[in-house]
């Protein structure tokens, strides 16, 4: 018997997964903590974390493991990764930690990347990164630079927070080229090191990790961490990607057309391109995908919206009495398409990329007191979360992103038939949902690393489809016309904000 095992580093949990070579399908999962990872705010803007608790709480789920599947310590024939994306770690010459991680929602560095894009130029930044430098990974480690020079200096290697899990258990400290664009570290044109960005920053390209293949042989494992896993020492690390181009990977999404949908806390729609395409705006981002190769050139572009399942979430707690999300999306689907007028507008959870960082505010519109209850309230968010998503989306196409195929995960709020079918009727294709996970996928990654699924194809053995929604013609006619009236809302907010 062989298994793989997947980890998924998330900024509330490790999420870890058993994967049965032969059948392709999870014998075993689990998540640790119960309760969410502490998110330190020193500062107002700032988010951490201590990259040990991250390691900590992977050797609780890999026991967790263990109690669940009674496998043997040689039966792991590899490990793959998947983590939180834009986080900084920052590690010296004994592969030590020396500052907490600034994880991806921290906005400290917003104004030092907005220089450089203005600075280098709008069109060189597009043209040769995808991205405005931004918030992203890059400068923050400027931001260390200017305010922590006493830590900077001490610096070894940058790594992001899937590249300090695999250092923890092979002792080396590499990186991915997805990883690296995903910090805006990468140049397009150059095909290599954003070397203009970094001379930009006074940054000394020496203290970037060197690049493993994405899938392939990233190291293996220590004699310690294998006795703190209880796994075989020598046990290869093979596959490593950021959550978002994971989770597409997770759900087959590897081609243009294919697109990969998210509805957690945040909301995210992945799409790939076979073209270095970027939005003149800057208002969704691409990034390598983990399927990108130089004979066949893939990007991932991402957009995202912030208050997704945090907009669900408040509702539930404010309106609802902490009710159970079932109950309420029951309630939701009793009231008509439209929410007979009420308008939700879910962008409360900090500035928003979709909207040129503007950060307006959440409103609720069109609320009568004679005619509303609650699950009006509730099917307006729903449908309000779905406009959105479809905002941006929207932005993807002007791209000339190809949508043919709509995939996601069985879980948060395409659980709700609200929320799916609305989406599918405005997306104008099928919407396929899978039970799979980020953990699933890192461990299917993992076993295509290791050369047991020779084909990237292959690694999909044994997922089945939860459920295939439709778009509705009819209905779908009737929430366009809704969505068009959204829009012109959303226009009026942010002309009078």
């Amino acid at each position: 018997m062989k298994y793989f095992i997947g980890y998924d580093l998330g900024s509330s949990s490790i999420k870890a997964a058993l994967l049965d070579s032969a059948t392709g399908k999870p014998v075993a999962s689990s998540q640790s903590p119960v309760v969410e990872m502490k998110i330190h705010a020193p500062k107002a803007g700032f988010a951490e974390q201590d990259p040990e608790n991250w390691w900590n709480e992977l050797i609780l789920a890999t026991q967790k493991l263990h109690h669940q599947c009674a496998f043997k310590k040689g039966e792991i024939a590899a490990i793959g990764i998947s983590y939180q994306m834009h986080g900084l770690v920052c590690i010296n010459h004994q592969m030590e930690s020396l500052r907490p991680a600034i994880i991806w929602c921290d906005s400290r560095a917003v104004d030092i990347g907005s220089k450089a894009f203005d600075q280098l130029g709008h069109n060189y930044c597009l043209e040769h990164f995808l991205n405005s430098p931004g918030n992203f990974t890059a400068s923050k480690l400027k931001w260390v630079k200017d305010h922590e020079p006493r830590i900077y200096c001490k610096i070894f290697r940058v790594l992001l927070p899937g590249d300090y899990l695999a250092m923890k258990m092979t002792g080396e400290a590499v990186t991915t080229s997805s990883g690296l664009s995903e910090g805006i570290f990468w140049d397009y044109q150059e095909n290599g090191i954003a070397q203009t960005l970094l001379d930009f920053y006074e940054i000394d390209n020496a203290i970037l990790a060197p690049v493993v293949p994405v899938f392939g042989e990233q190291g293996k494992l220590q004699k310690a961490a294998a006795e703190m896993l209880s796994i075989a020492e020598g046990t290869p690390v093979c596959y490593r990607a950021g959550d978002q181009p994971n989770n597409a990977f997770s759900l087959q999404v590897l081609d243009p057309g294919e697109i990969a949908a998210t509805a957690g806390t945040s909301g995210v729609v992945y799409g790939v391109s076979g073209k270095k395409e970027f939005d003149t705006l800057s208002r969704v981002n691409s990034f390598l995908h983990v399927s990108d190769t130089p004979e066949n050139p893939r990007l991932g572009v991402l957009m995202c919206l912030n208050g997704t399942g945090a907009f669900n979430s408040w509702l539930r707690r404010e309106f609802f009495n902490q009710t159970t999300y079932e109950s309420i999306n029951a309630g939701a689907e009793k009231i008509t398409a439209g929410s007979d007028g009420i308008f939700c507008y879910p962008f409360g959870n900090g500035s928003e990329r979709i909207l040129g960082n503007l950060n307006p505010g959440a409103c609720i519109r069109g609320v009568d007191f004679n005619r509303h209850g609650k699950y009006h309230i509730a099917r307006a968010a729903q449908e309000g979360i779905v406009f959105s998503l479809i905002y941006g989306t929207e932005i993807m196409q002007e791209m000339g992103l190809p949508i043919s195929r709509v995939r996601a995960g069985f879980a948060n709020m395409f659980l709700s038939n609200v929320f799916s079918q609305t989406f599918a009727n405005l997306i104008g294709c099928p919407v396929e949902l899978y039970d799979t996970d980020g953990s699933i996928g890192a461990a299917r990654g993992a076993g295509h690393g290791v050369g047991y699924y020779k084909h990237i194809r292959e690694c999909y053995t044994g997922m089945k489809i939860v459920q295939n929604i439709s778009p509705d013609k009819a209905a779908a006619t009737k929430i366009r016309d809704c969505y068009q009236k959204w829009k012109e809302g959303l226009s009026d907010i942010l002309h009078n904000r």
